[in-house]
């Protein structure tokens, strides 16, 4: 696993060595070490979650005012645009957000850390998304930033119009939304 910063210096990329040939391919997938050098302390992961998506579909943004989670992502299927938005009003980049293309083929996952917002695009027919979690899923402290706030302004590649729940249509605008101190 070989870490690369993005433009959030908290947000950290991950791209394994692959070993591959006409049988497939191997990599690690996790090394603790690696992980905990990278982000400069050792979380722990107490949740995996598994999400299938078809295209267009944007999940977000998301994330828990309380148990806040830190979220290591990745995609075996497919491709997705997948974004991470700092909502710590203490930070030097609040507001900012950063994005990265994950796909089947290039294995990259990112780290995003609790205090941080997230959401995803679906760029292929379908993706498989999973993620590990530092705390587990509170329904009664989950918030959403709308995809397309303005303040924002992520910019989100081109699906045509995307497909979003209910909830997350409803989203808060950043401007209104419960952030981190």
């Amino acid at each position: 696993m070989n870490p690369t910063s993005t433009d959030l210096p908290e947000v950290i990329l991950f791209q394994p060595r692959v070993f591959g040939d006409s049988r497939g391919f191997f990599f690690e997938s996790f090394n603790q070490r690696v992980f905990s050098a990278a982000v400069g302390r050792s979380p722990i992961f107490v949740q995996d979650n598994h999400s299938r998506s078809a295209h267009g579909v944007l999940r977000g943004i998301h994330y828990q005012i309380q148990q806040p989670q830190g979220k290591l992502v990745r995609v075996t299927v497919g491709e997705v645009f997948d974004v991470a938005v700092d909502l710590r009003r203490s930070s030097a980049t609040f507001g900012h957000w950063t994005g990265a293309i994950l796909t089947e083929e290039n294995h990259h996952q990112l780290w995003i850390p609790e205090g941080f917002g997230h959401g995803f695009v679906v760029l292929s027919e379908s993706a498989d998304f999973l993620y590990k979690t530092t705390d587990y899923w509170a329904p009664e402290h989950e918030r959403c930033i709308r995809w397309d706030d303005p303040d924002l302004a992520i910019d989100w590649p081109d699906v045509g119009p995307p497909l979003v729940s209910d909830k997350d249509a409803r989203g808060s605008l950043f401007a209104q939304a419960e952030v981190f101190a």
